[in-house]
């Protein structure tokens, strides 16, 4: 099984941080490959912990995913861009 998640990468001073906001779940590092991995990384532990507790189900429910085909789950709403704006005020 698959999940179809969104990553999200900003940089913060000297590091890229990087968070996927159907889970709510971010992580760090020196570049954006580091960043990306070590985000990967905290995403497959918390499923494993869920999966673990039983509430694994739960959680994909909670976090808006839904069963796309046998074997992606995916996010009822799909990002189409991403642009920073300036709006005056």
């Amino acid at each position: 099984m698959k999940i179809r998640l969104t990553e999200e990468i900003w940089k913060e001073g000297n590091m890229y941080v990087s968070h996927c906001p159907e889970l709510d779940i971010a992580s760090c590092g020196e570049d954006v490959y580091q960043a990306k991995k070590n985000l990967i990384e905290a995403i497959l532990i918390n499923i494993e912990e869920t999966k673990k507790a039983g509430t694994f189900e739960r959680f994909i429910e909670d976090c808006g995913l839904e069963e796309i085909n046998a074997d992606i789950l995916s996010v009822r709403k799909e990002l189409v861009g991403f642009t920073p704006i300036e709006v005056s005020v």
